[in-house]
Parts: C-alpha cells; sequence; structure tokens
C-alpha cells in the first residue's frame, strides 16, 4: 500500500475531521454516560453546541418517559459488552434543545479500549421527524379509508327503508 501524503500532515487528524464534518449526529458517552463526543451533525440535530453538552448527561436529548428505559438499557450494555440493537436501526423519540419533539434513527455500538474492556456507547443517528410523521398521517387516513369502506359496506348490506 502506498503512503497517501495528502493525508500526512501532522496539523491534519483525519478520523477527527470524518467525525466533526459527518451529516450524521456522531455521540459517544463514556461508561458512566458522560457525553464524550458530540459532532456538527448532533449540533444540528439536536440544537445543542458540542459546549454546551460536552461532560454532561445524555438526559438533554432523551425524553424524561424515557429516561430509566434508557439508562437501564444503557448500563446492561456496558456492564455485558452487548447491546439489544446491534446492527439494527432504531427510530425512538428524542428532544430539541428548544424542546420541540424529534424523531431519531439511531444505531448503537459499544467502543471498547485496545485491551477490549468498553470505554463506553457509541450512536450514529439522524432526524427522521419528517418521514415519520408523513408515515403516521399516511396511517391514520388509510385507517380512516378503512373504516368509511367498512361503514358503507354494512349500509349497503341493509334493506332500503321504505
Amino acid at each position: 500500500m502506498q503512503p497517501n501524503h495528502e493525508f500526512d500532515n501532522a496539523n491534519f487528524n483525519l478520523l477527527q475531521a470524518i467525525v466533526e464534518q459527518a451529516p450524521d449526529a456522531i455521540i459517544f458517552a463514556d461508561r458512566e454516560g458522560a457525553i464524550r463526543v458530540w459532532n456538527r451533525g448532533a449540533e444540528t440535530i439536536f440544537g445543542y453546541a458540542a459546549a454546551e453538552v460536552l461532560g454532561g448527561s445524555l438526559d438533554v436529548i432523551i425524553p424524561e418517559h424515557l429516561r430509566r428505559a434508557h439508562w437501564e438499557g444503557f448500563r446492561r450494555a456496558v456492564d455485558t459488552g452487548q447491546t439489544k440493537y446491534t446492527g439494527r436501526v432504531l427510530t425512538t423519540r428524542s428532544v430539541h434543545k428548544d424542546g420541540s419533539k424529534l424523531y431519531v434513527d439511531l444505531s448503537f455500538g459499544l467502543v471498547r479500549k485496545g485491551a477490549g474492556a468498553i470505554a463506553g456507547a457509541l450512536a450514529v443517528g439522524r432526524d427522521c421527524t419528517a418521514r415519520h410523521l408523513a408515515e403516521a398521517a399516511l396511517r391514520t387516513h388509510v385507517a380512516e379509508l378503512e373504516e368509511k369502506k367498512k361503514v358503507g359496506s354494512n349500509e349497503d348490506s341493509q334493506p332500503p327503508h321504505y
């Protein structure tokens, strides 16, 4: 493999640049759940600048009613070294800095140190609020049409009233 001198600059960290400039949210929380990585994608989706959340809790983006389940799953994953959603994308509720509700497609992973010990958890996500709301509206519309069809067919089966 030939060296690529374009990336040899000691002042340029390719991996850091990829994480920072990725359009999707990339979030890493250490074993205690403190946010240690929060990229521009996360800033865009959730509304918080990295300086506002680094070192703080993931609770800033987790709706209050989901926090207990989140932390139980987080602790179980960190303690066992396995995530329930490995290899899957989970659509979950989240909250923006302004308080608005979001739906986010997230994939999760555990980050291991060189010796294999769990350093923390990684989430990569993108805002899917518009898609989720459009799909919900479509499901509601289909259900309404099916109900009208059912009511209409019941009326058709009734004898006429003279």
